[in-house]
């Protein structure tokens, strides 16, 4: 399917629009993979805040030049789908998590903080917890002080009020 002059300034602004607020891109090789299975993981991607599309290269490349991205330009080449977050970890982590149950797709680079990552780069950078991990996390400890001086009180009191009662 071949794009009007129109259609392909359309899809750069789009594309561009994404890349200009993201913290990560991550491509794969996707060839083989069913419809079906293609479905699920755009539903998976959307879930996440993961903006994920089959590009031309000619046009990914455009929407990343002049910035951090740029560099991830050598490496588009074949049948690529980008993944673009605002999160650090959110598109790598989808495309790997994917990738692991579905052998078609193939993980091939990805880019981070201006820096272009490889297969185990950005495998890599999927094992981070993200945010909402971390958080829950942090919340987790902050509460467990808190909870533990609440049994102790707890415990303390009834420990007085048997006191009390046997006297």
């Amino acid at each position: 399917m071949s794009l009007n002059l129109d259609d392909k300034k359309a899809v750069v602004a789009e594309v561009s629009a994404q890349v200009v607020n993201a913290q990560t891109i991550v491509v794969a090789q996707y060839a083989g993979i069913e419809v079906g299975n293609l479905t699920a993981l755009r539903a998976k991607a959307r879930d996440a805040g993961v903006y994920l599309r089959v590009l031309k290269n000619t046009l990914a490349r455009r929407a990343v030049a002049d910035t951090p991205f740029a560099g991830l330009a050598d490496q588009m080449v074949g049948p690529l789908i980008y993944s673009i977050s605002a999160d650090p970890v959110s598109a790598a982590k989808v495309l790997s998590d994917f990738a692991k149950t579905n052998d078609k797709l193939v993980l091939k680079a990805g880019c981070y903080a201006g820096k272009v990552l490889d297969k185990a780069g950005v495998q890599a950078l999927a094992s981070i917890p993200s945010r909402e991990e971390l958080l829950s996390t942090l919340l987790g400890v902050m509460q467990a002080p808190v909870s533990s001086f609440a049994g102790a009180m707890a415990a303390l009191a009834k420990k007085r009020e048997e006191e009390a009662a046997a006297a």
